[in-house]
């Protein structure tokens, strides 16, 4: 049905099309006119409106015989015209709240970035642990009864920490707070032997008064570190570093640097204990023996494992 359809109107147009011209060429050589115009205009114009007579039979022809094109112009397109008003019309309340909703979660952001500052500047004249502050260092050796000495340990621990942040508190209770991950970890590790180091840190800045702490281990090897009689850094002196500053910069620097390098091979101490009056026996040296140049070496005094502290003196010698 479709298809005659299609061919009726292509026909029809081709019908109509050569009388519109025919028409508009016998009002061109008759020179008529409509509405004073000049009798080529009217042609034209009278050849327009024949198009239009074309189209209109066209479409008054689909209505008449097509169903479904009749459903789509009368029915279907207003249905749709509407459906898009009403859509447009229920979208502006969504739009309005999605505005109501950007605007509450900027104020919530506010509000988050104010109570941030406002924890900042409250810690910050009232905080007795730092995060990431070693709390307490003990020593483990691989035994037997290595759970139960970690036990006692960890109850150390507790009361040592308690005792700085609720020290006018006499009931003694945990107020360390660990993730049993972490506790397992250190027996697995601990039951497979050596001597070990644990350092136990928290996690958080701590106030005065609270109640709680959170934590968490640091497990080193408790490995000899420097051995006694071992020359861990040293420094060559010439004459022009014989005067008292440049003796005592050059001293700094030397302990400076032993500590580094130290540190470097898994030493937790912070600080180098030195024996004897070395300043006093360096000048002596240098007064004695005017050379031209010296080596002034530091030398363990003693076998330091990780957490031991490192004790040492400082030699002069002749080169």
């Amino acid at each position: 049905m479709a298809w005659i359809l299609i061919v009726f109107l292509i026909l029809l147009g081709g019908l109509i099309a050569p009388f519109g011209d025919l028409l508009g060429t016998k009002i061109g050589k008759a020179r008529f006119s409509i509405l004073k115009l000049r009798p080529k205009k009217t042609a034209t114009i009278v050849t327009i409106i024949t198009g239009g007579f074309i189209s209109a039979i066209s479409i008054g022809l689909l209505i008449l015989v097509s169903e479904e094109f009749r459903q789509r112009l009368f029915v279907d397109i207003p249905f749709l015209q509407k459906t898009l008003d009403e859509s447009k019309k229920a979208l502006l309340p969504l739009q309005e709240e999605r505005k109501k909703l950007e605007a509450k979660i900027n104020n919530k952001e506010m509000e988050l970035n104010q109570l941030k500052s406002d924890i900042k500047e409250f810690r910050r004249g009232n905080v007795v642990i730092k995060r990431g502050q070693t709390l307490f260092i003990a020593k483990v050796t691989s035994n037997q009864n290595i759970k139960l000495d970690l036990g006692k340990i960890y109850n150390s621990a507790d009361r040592y920490v308690q005792k700085v942040v609720i020290p006018n508190k006499k009931e003694i209770k945990n107020i360390l707070l660990w993730r049993p991950s972490d506790i397992s970890r250190i027996e697995e590790v601990t039951e497979k032997g050596g001597d070990w180091i644990i350092l136990i840190k928290s996690a958080t800045n701590i106030l005065r008064g609270d109640n709680f702490v959170f934590v968490y281990p640091e497990l080193l090897q408790n490995k000899i570190i420097v051995r006694k009689g071992e020359v861990v850094t040293s420094e060559i002196f010439e004459t022009k570093d014989f005067d008292y500053k440049r003796i005592n910069s050059k001293i700094k620097t030397l302990l400076r640097k032993t500590r580094d390098k130290i540190k470097s091979r898994g030493s937790i101490v912070n600080e180098i204990t030195t024996r004897g009056d070395f300043i006093k026996k360096i000048r002596d040296s240098l007064n004695i023996t005017q050379n031209n140049k010296y080596r002034l070496e530091v030398v363990s005094l003693k076998d330091s494992k990780t957490g031991d502290p490192i004790i040492v003196e400082l030699n002069i010698t002749r080169l």
